[in-house]
């Protein structure tokens, strides 16, 4: 949400979601961007903001605010700091440089960041992974549509960077601003790809989102029932059993713990 808009911060405060993000970016005019700089920090240091993590997205290095951005995030209280643009490993070192410890979300939201994406994934204290959809089919010259077929092989791809260095992956913002049968269907989308959740830009997104990616009743209950098979004392040393008449391998523990994990 953008920095500038006290309004909605406050109602941030208590809306059902993971994570809230202050936008000093794209939604932040030029002439506004000192004033929601300062009003970020201030949110930061008043909190209230309960276990939602609290990240903001900076300017890039190379404007004129980025690195006033950066250097006010680093002592700011913010469980993270979301860089937009980033195109090469070299982008997240310089920030590092500034932010000392504090965590690295990349946007992954241009042609070069997708061919980059190895290198990017390994940089330390990077974090998370957000795809950013609108620029990306900008820079693509592509219109995804509903289904957003143009993107799919790059959604994967960094949702696959993401698996392998043990990164977090948000799926890319819906411009659809209602609980529509095509924004579930984008929600549902991204949940089938692996993402871990998805960036939102209108509360109306939230509940359809949070259906999408909480495991269901009856996903829960297959949870539940493989690790309480692999309990038995009788399972403790196989490699594979059958649960409900299905067979099922320790990989699917693995799996059945962390969707448990998430309820």
């Amino acid at each position: 949400m953008p920095a500038s808009n006290m309004r909605a911060i406050v109602k941030a405060r208590g809306l059902d979601c993971d994570a809230v993000i202050l936008d000093l970016e794209d939604s932040i005019a030029p002439e506004q961007k000192a004033a929601a700089r300062d009003q970020a920090i201030v949110a930061a240091a008043e909190g209230g903001f309960g276990s939602r993590l609290l990240v903001l997205r900076v300017n890039g290095l190379d404007t004129e605010w980025g690195e006033a951005d950066l250097a006010a995030a680093a002592d700011a209280g913010f469980d993270a700091v979301l860089l937009p643009k980033v195109s090469a490993p070299g982008d997240l070192t310089l920030a590092r440089a500034q932010l000392g410890a504090v965590p690295l979300w990349a946007m992954i939201e241009t042609c070069a960041a997708m061919l980059a994406l190895p290198a990017i994934a390994t940089e330390p204290g990077l974090a998370c992974l957000v795809a950013g959809t609108n620029d990306l089919a900008k820079e693509m010259r592509c219109t995804p549509g509903a289904d957003r077929v143009p993107l799919l092989p790059h959604l994967t791809a960094i949702v696959t960077a993401a698996r392998a260095y043990g990164l977090i992956a948000l799926d890319g913002v819906s411009n659809v601003l209602a609980d529509t049968p095509e924004l579930a269907a984008e929600c549902g989308q991204g949940a089938a790809f692996g993402f871990d959740g998805k960036t939102l830009i209108h509360p109306a997104q939230i509940a359809p989102a949070n259906r999408a990616f909480a495991p269901s009743d009856a996903r829960v209950a297959w949870a539940q029932a493989v690790i309480a098979a692999f309990a038995l004392p009788e399972n403790a040393d196989k490699g594979a059993i059958r649960v409900d008449g299905e067979m099922v391998e320790r990989l699917h523990l693995e799996e059945a713990e962390r969707v448990v994990a998430l309820v």
